[in-house]
């Protein structure tokens, strides 16, 4: 396991105003590191708070509490115009619709200078050029390319441009929102095979979010899991899948089909039973407790605290608060 913090999330929360005097806690008290050169996972159901949690980390949306430190500094409050610039240079985005994330004005020459454009010393027009061109060869993209509009592209090239459009001021950290979500499955494992390629040539840090856990394990080193805006597990991949804890992350595994018709017959998967808790109207306890077999009178007075139960394994659930089964 890397050891080198890059990035750390301290009881994160962004909460929403709706309705009449109503609050959607879309991230609560959400705490984790992200170490350098890993990929970590983020899965859930949808409206669980993944995407907004990546947009809060990158400064898309101004967290309600909490802390986000990059290299040991406090990125969450008011930063300088000069913090700022220096922030955006270090951590990207790559976005879930690559048609909707693309002006559609606009050239893909211009699309991916962007950024470099925003340089305190501008490329000339021929270095500039070059640039693009580079930066589209490196996605898989051809130089000619750099004179058409994003209509003009499929779904997977126009997700190739946003992530040519991410690297073009060289970051450290890239937060990736569902960048195959809107893909044909096809094309999904092109995407993600490009990003590690990437991620071993630029030494890059990801935060990669999607629904498929089965895509999550393959690119990433940790995985974490989500529901109703906190945390639930977090541990290494391979264990997330071998020895999972919460009942949740072991209902959304056992989703998963598995290739042999005979076994997937044959095994018992994990039922969900009870009804999903209104977002803006959580009752007290664990947010998981109406859906769980395991409920005890103590998970409908308090919520469990998100620990370490075993080196490397966190979870929140008050089965583990003792020995870990």
């Amino acid at each position: 396991m890397m050891s080198e913090v890059l990035l750390e999330v301290k009881n994160l929360k962004k909460y929403f105003q709706v309705g009449n005097k109503q609050t959607l806690k879309a991230v609560d008290n959400v705490s984790f590191q992200i170490y350098k050169g890993e990929t970590l996972g983020l899965v859930g159901e949808s409206g669980c708070g993944k995407s907004t949690l990546g947009r809060t980390i990158m400064r898309l949306y101004h967290p309600t509490d909490g802390e986000i430190l990059y290299d040991g500094k406090k990125i969450s409050g008011p930063l300088s115009n000069e913090e700022s610039k220096e922030c955006c240079g270090k951590m990207q985005m790559i976005f879930q619709d690559p048609y909707a994330s693309l002006d559609q004005r606009m050239k893909v020459v211009d699309i991916v200078a962007e950024g470099l454009d925003s340089q305190e010393t501008p490329l000339s027009r021929e270095e500039r050029e070059k640039t693009v061109i580079q930066l589209m060869e490196m996605v898989g993209l051809q130089k000619e390319h750099i004179g058409r509009f994003p209509h003009e592209f499929s779904g997977g090239q126009r997700q190739r441009i946003g992530i040519a459009r991410a690297l073009a001021i060289h970051p450290e950290f890239v937060v990736a929102d569902e960048p195959i979500s809107a893909l044909d499955v096809s094309i999904q494992a092109q995407v993600v095979n490009l990003l590690k390629k990437l991620q071993n040539e630029l030494g890059l840090t990801y935060l990669f979010i999607a629904h498929d856990i089965s895509m999550v394990k393959y690119i990433s080193n940790r995985i974490g899991v989500m529901y109703l805006g906190s945390l639930v597990e977090l541990t290494a991949s391979e264990t997330m899948f071998d020895k999972p804890m919460h009942p949740y992350t072991q209902a959304l595994l056992s989703a998963i089909p598995l290739p042999d018709p005979r076994a997937e017959r044959n095994r018992s998967g994990v039922v969900l039973e009870g009804t999903v808790p209104n977002p803006v109207n959580i009752p007290n306890g664990c947010k998981f407790c109406s859906r769980c077999k395991y409920a005890m009178d103590i998970c409908k007075q308090s919520s469990p605290v998100f620990r370490e139960v075993e080196k490397d394994h966190w979870v929140a659930c008050y089965r583990y608060d003792g020995e870990t089964e």
